[in-house]
């Protein structure tokens, strides 16, 4: 049990650093976003590539991974959707948003930092391959469900190609391409532009951390404490199961590593941008006390699942 607070308390420490500094005024919403902009925009991108660029590509295009991640958050998307229809039939747009806050986790903010002292460098690997399905197929997935809402066909095709647009300039996916192509062309980068790489790619777990706490600032749970809950518990109890009974009937002889990464990656809270993604359909009250209830509750959740580990 100590080993495992060894490896939790330090992430939740960072948070918490970050909670207090804007809660009392150290930093200010701005400056969390900036911290948020330059995590997803330069230090994370710069992580993924490195992580890919420097392995073999048989390593980085593990199809089995792939596939078993694939078919837990699809099917723990599916589930929340049709639980979500059931409450409130006929809301295509609320139905997809929920279940999206149940099948994408905090990968890059919150399950890499864990998994990277848990498990080691091998994580950022499955950092990798988790982000091409969340954001390839599960936030498209989503995000499309939602635009097709009482949309006509016409603009429902113009929303689509936007998204595919806003996909082709996203940092994670740029880097994503890269470090892929660099792995299969088996480049070698020049010395001092590798190190500057590695340089940014330290910066992104510290940072990632504290920016979480500062965005938990002012988030409310009242009035939407139902379907908030019932989000969190599919994404911090059903997907990490969903995932692993995948892993088995997919990749039962999955590399050790990448496993234990897979199931902390998908116990991790729900993506941090959640309720930026949800303010566009009315559902940024519910997504805001997702996050916040996430966050909290995944300290209990995730240190469990590493005592089991």
């Amino acid at each position: 049990m100590l080993e495992v607070l060894s490896v939790t308390l330090p992430i939740f420490i960072l948070i918490g650093a970050g909670f207090v500094a804007r809660r009392f005024g150290a930093t200010t919403a701005a400056d969390i976003q900036s911290l948020g902009r330059f995590v997803i925009r330069f230090a994370l991108p710069a992580l993924i590539f490195n992580s890919l660029a420097q392995r073999p590509f048989a390593e980085v295009a593990d199809a089995r991974y792939l596939a078993a991640y694939a078919l837990g958050s699809l099917a723990v998307f599916a589930a929340m959707f049709a639980l979500a229809w059931a409450f409130d039939p006929g809301d295509r747009a609320r139905c997809a948003i929920q279940a999206l806050g149940s099948s994408c986790s905090n990968s890059g903010f919150v399950g890499y930092p864990i998994a990277l002292l848990f498990v080691g460098p091998r994580a950022a690997v499955a950092v990798a391959l988790t982000m091409v399905i969340e954001n390839v197929v599960v936030m498209p997935l989503a995000l499309a469900l939602a635009e097709s809402a009482g949309r006509s066909d016409k603009r429902s095709a113009a929303r689509g190609r936007r998204l595919l647009g806003r996909l082709a300039r996203n940092p994670l996916i740029i880097a994503i391409t890269l470090g892929a192509a660099t792995s299969f062309a088996g480049v070698a980068l020049p010395a001092p532009l590798a190190r500057a790489i590695s340089m940014l790619a330290a910066a992104s777990g510290a940072v990632a951390l504290f920016a979480v706490g500062g965005m938990l600032v002012g988030l409310e749970v009242g009035g939407v404490s139902r379907d908030a809950a019932r989000i969190v518990a599919g994404k911090l109890v059903l997907l990490p199961a969903a995932v692993f009974a995948a892993q088995l009937a997919l990749a039962p002889a999955l590399e050790p590593d990448l496993r234990r990464s897979m199931l902390i990656l998908a116990s991790s809270p729900t993506l941090s941008i959640f309720p930026l993604l949800g303010r566009q359909y009315g559902q940024e009250r519910v997504c805001a006390a997702t996050v916040m209830m996430a966050t909290g509750l995944s300290f209990l959740t995730m240190s469990a699942l590493l005592l089991l580990l």
